[in-house]
């Protein structure tokens, strides 16, 4: 596994995004969340992953426990994160992160992220109370998800210190954080945690012929015009696939976290999934691979 290095923290650049193990709307079935879920965060930390990232709004808390429950016992192979939602006063941020603690089974929180940019109060209303949580001891870095350049530094200034990391959509089909986000993140030692690097699945090559049975075949991206806009890109993720002996996945996985200062934070349905997505950190795209998918993602 590769890590990223940066205030302090040390991060694998394949992490494990934990969005589906309180939810059901992607149709795993009733035994994932009870059983599948566990077995795929303590397979990731086998497997030198160490970023488990999970929300306080994910299943209303059941993802936190779920992964709480699997950490157990193995809290120094991870760096934990979690996020807040950014509904309710700032004055209960420090209720929120101690419930979320709680939840987790932990006493300290690695990354503790503000979930979307507040639709009701400025950075200077929660990044201070955030500060007094690293002070503390309960936290360790503050992050963001969802945020431009500009929110972002604007958070940065409230807190007083570095916010680590923007977690934001990413991917061949979602390319919007390379025109700012990265270039910005590389210059100043910060991280791009991104999700959905596999375009919720689109990229995998799995779902050309016809969209998945969950709430994903809503999105423009999964119609069938949709799809056929991916199918050259697509195509060229099995092309350079073969080459490599990998999936089309692990190629458009490595895309991303080959960029400096960006990890991955794909879900994954089973323990073979996961430890596919953990062997695209090993892969290395040549130039002329990533300029090829580069001019079909554009």
């Amino acid at each position: 596994m590769r890590f990223v290095e940066a205030g302090g923290a040390r991060v694998s650049v394949i992490g494990l995004g934990t969005w589906q193990f309180g939810s059901t709307e992607w149709g795993y079935g009733r035994g994932y969340a009870t059983g599948v879920a566990g077995d795929i965060a303590r397979r990731a930390l086998d497997l030198g992953i160490n970023l488990i990232d999970t929300a306080e709004i994910y299943g209303l808390g059941r993802s936190e426990r779920i992964v709480g429950e699997a950490i157990r016992g193995r809290r120094n192979d991870v760096f934990l994160a979690t996020k807040l939602f950014p509904v309710g006063l700032p004055l209960m941020v420090r209720w929120r992160a101690r419930a979320s603690a709680r939840r987790l089974g932990v006493n300290h929180i690695d990354l503790y992220q503000q979930h979307w940019a507040s639709p009701l109060f400025p950075p200077g209303a929660t990044m201070p109370r955030l500060r007094k949580l690293i002070d503390e001891g309960l936290v360790g870095h503050a992050g963001v998800s969802n945020h431009s350049l500009r929110q972002w530094q604007d958070c940065e200034a409230a807190l007083g210190g570095p916010v680590l990391s923007n977690q934001v959509r990413f991917s061949l089909v979602s390319r919007e954080p390379d025109r700012e986000l990265v270039p910005w993140a590389q210059r100043n030692g910060r991280i791009v945690i991104a999700y959905s690097p596999l375009g919720q699945g689109l990229l995998s090559g799995k779902y050309q012929v016809s969209a998945p049975r969950n709430f994903r075949r809503f999105s423009s991206d999964f119609s069938a015009d949709g799809r056929a806009r991916r199918e050259a890109l697509v195509a060229a993720l099995r092309d350079i696939a073969g080459r490599h002996r990998a999936t089309a996945a692990q190629v458009a996985l490595a895309w991303v976290v080959n960029k400096p200062n960006v990890v991955a934070i794909p879900g994954a349905s089973s323990v073979a999934q996961v430890e596919e997505n953990a062997a695209a950190a090993e892969l290395s795209l040549g130039d002329d691979e990533v300029q090829r998918l580069d001019s079909l993602s554009a």
